[in-house]
């Protein structure tokens, strides 16, 4: 198996020299990390730049929480936070790629319209016209493995075997994205670390990430600041960097590809040193 190339609108990036850093940019009010603290359009753009600056390769904005509990939002409303950020970002920063965090086609058509070059989906592809959105504007796509929903999804997650599934799950989802006419080199995969599962499932699914590899797409992870860092340090959402760069560090040397996260700056410098491990010799 070659090394994953995945293609953002025309540019291509090989996943085997490095790992790429997606900086986090929502512009929510309540999610679980930084709600309301990049609503208004200035503070956001000025936290994405400050961002680039510290090393993201990629800007993932978000207009609708996907913390456990939270509730849907409509198109409307999501579209209104995120379409104005996504057009100055790609007027101001136009060598970074932007990824829209969405789970609804309708949001995701305006946002590539807008400029964005990926679907960041953390239903994987549920809304039955995502694919066709993509495929028709020749966007990438992260396919992401989530039990339940958003407001349901921690109440009584159960696997008989959680990396087992959540690889076929990720398996099926490829397979149904490239009959619906998606290049496959436009597609990456994340196992959906949190989403609906509990503390042993999301460490054993951290532990086992590399058995994804066999997919042949990139492996995109987003542990960052998650409450089962909480539950293991005893710490609250600000206080998770170092345990954020223990999950994003150990499962860069299972293989994962792209690390989604808020504190660019620390993770760029610890992902790059394990990168540098991991290719000595």
């Amino acid at each position: 198996m070659g090394s994953p190339i995945w293609r953002l609108g025309d540019r291509g990036f090989d996943c085997s020299e490095r790992t790429l850093v997606m900086g986090i940019l929502n512009v929510t009010p309540d999610s679980f990390s930084d709600g309301g603290r990049f609503l208004d359009r200035a503070t956001a753009v000025a936290h994405a730049t400050h961002m680039v600056e510290q090393g993201a390769d990629i800007l993932d904005v978000g207009g609708e929480s996907t913390r456990p509990g939270s509730e849907p939002v409509s198109a409307e409303e999501e579209l209104s936070r995120v379409r104005p950020v996504i057009e100055w970002l790609v007027e101001q920063h136009p060598a970074i790629p932007v990824s829209i965090d969405t789970r609804k086609a309708d949001v995701a058509a305006e946002a590539l319209d807008a400029g964005a070059t990926i679907v960041n989906d953390v239903s994987g592809g549920a809304d039955p016209q995502m694919f066709v959105v993509v495929r028709e504007r020749g966007a990438a796509v992260v396919l992401m493995h989530m039990q339940g929903d958003p407001r349901t999804m921690q109440e009584a997650p159960y696997y008989d075997d959680v990396v087992g599934e959540v690889h076929e799950y990720l398996r099926q989802r490829i397979e149904a994205a490239e009959l619906a006419g998606i290049d496959a080199e436009r597609i990456a995969v994340d196992p959906g670390i949190g989403f609906g599962k509990d503390l042993d499932q999301n460490l054993e699914l951290m532990r086992g990430v590399g058995a994804l590899l066999d997919l042949g797409r990139p492996i995109l992870v987003g542990p960052s600041r998650k409450w089962f860092i909480g539950a293991i340090l005893d710490l609250p959402e600000d206080e998770r960097v170092e345990g954020t760069i223990g999950a994003v560090v150990w499962m860069v040397g299972q293989g994962a590809h792209i690390v989604r996260v808020h504190d660019v700056k620390e993770i760029v410098r610890a992902v790059r040193v394990a990168d540098a491990i991991a290719r000595a010799g």
